[in-house]
């Protein structure tokens, strides 16, 4: 697993199969995000076969093949889709394009499941709920730093036991390592990525709705940046935004691409949730200058203070309930109301967002 670049980020876990082979077979389509790694990491460990994989990129293929070597190589999108044995697409193709392979593959009668953001647009987004609301067909999101890290998974679990009391606030800042040489075109160009809000947000207020309890929620404010990225006109480098829940919960999150190149990892992820009766902070790949690992929270209430080394021992039950969801039209991983509003909340927050003025600029 990489741990220096984000980019390529794909965690493993231990094999916990929900399904026998050949009960629930998947393809992958669109690689140009290396969270499609992730992604398929998650739904094999938890039983799913991997059939097919498509992308116009033969080199993205021939790389994908050397660690899914069991995956067919589809001449066209299309052979998948007219593929009547497979029940789900999974999509990290750049993010301004990922609706429309929803889009396709719901019609198809597949289920969907993208990388975050999972679509860049509002217009998009509407044509997402009416494609869902006249297939019934799913439309998940893969918003990897809580479904994909075993301390924000624990923290869920903490909550729903009522360790913090009721969630009141919740902070999130979530740094990025930028490696710009490694990075393709797309990730500079607005219209593509969808703005750092849109972008890497949607990951944050995702955990806001999740950890607070919270069906819908406000941005109050937000602002984004190029403080320092000058030569790339259409790049985000920083943004932050507050937001109020429909329960009186808040919010705070910044966002940015400025992780110091001496740490060892692509981001020091830190969450803090304060609640009626405690605290939890997460701090999710590592503990600076104190321990490599990830997986590390922090726990204080009622009952004393209390540290967890949580890596290796909560799982990611996430990808087998998914599967499930999939094959018996539950809702258990995550409701499409849910997934739906976390990426109408990171629009909103990116139009609205006021464009800071920097001296580069």
């Amino acid at each position: 697993m990489q741990r220096a670049d984000g980019m390529n980020y794909a965690p493993k876990g231990k094999p916990n199969p929900v399904v026998s082979s050949g009960e629930f077979r998947f393809a992958a389509v669109g690689l140009d995000h290396g969270h499609i790694y992730g992604m398929c990491n998650g739904l094999i460990e938890a039983g799913a076969d991997l059939v097919w994989v498509y992308d116009p990129d033969p080199a993205k293929v021939q790389a994908f093949l050397a660690l899914y070597p069991q995956a067919q190589v589809a001449d066209s999108e299309s052979q998948i889709l007219e593929d009547l044995s497979i029940h789900l697409v999974a999509s990290a193709a750049i993010p301004a394009d990922r609706c429309d392979i929803g889009l396709r593959a719901m019609a198809a009668g597949k289920d969907y499941f993208a990388d975050k953001p999972p679509l860049t647009t509002l217009d998009q987004l509407a044509q997402a709920r009416q494609m869902v609301a006249e297939t019934g067909r799913k439309y998940a999101v893969y918003f990897s730093e809580r479904l994909h890290v075993e301390a924000a998974l624990f923290a869920g679990d903490l909550i729903e036991q009522g360790a913090v009391g009721r969630v009141l606030q919740v902070v999130n800042l979530a740094p990025h390592r930028a490696s710009l040489p490694s990075r393709p075109d797309w990730f500079f160009d607005l219209d593509s990525y969808g703005g750092i809000l849109c972008d890497i947000g949607s990951h944050q207020i995702e955990q806001f709705l999740f950890y607070a309890g919270a069906k819908d929620a406000r941005v109050l404010h937000s602002k984004v940046a190029n403080y320092q990225h000058p030569q790339y006109p259409g790049f985000q480098d920083f943004g932050d935004a507050t937001l109020l829940a429909d329960n009186g919960a808040t919010m705070y999150f910044r966002v940015d691409w400025f992780t110091p190149e001496g740490l060892p990892v692509w981001g020091d992820g830190r969450c803090f949730i304060l609640g009626s009766d405690g605290t939890i902070e997460l701090r999710k790949y590592i503990d600076i200058a104190r321990d490599t690992t990830g997986d590390h929270l922090y726990l204080v209430n009622q009952d004393g203070e209390q540290h967890f080394a949580l890596a290796g021992q909560v799982g990611f039950p996430f990808f087998g309930q998914l599967i499930l969801d999939c094959l018996n039209r539950t809702e258990k991983a995550q409701s499409q109301a849910h997934a739906f509003k976390v990426i109408e909340l990171a629009i909103q927050a990116q139009e609205m967002a006021e464009v800071i003025s920097t001296p580069q600029q």
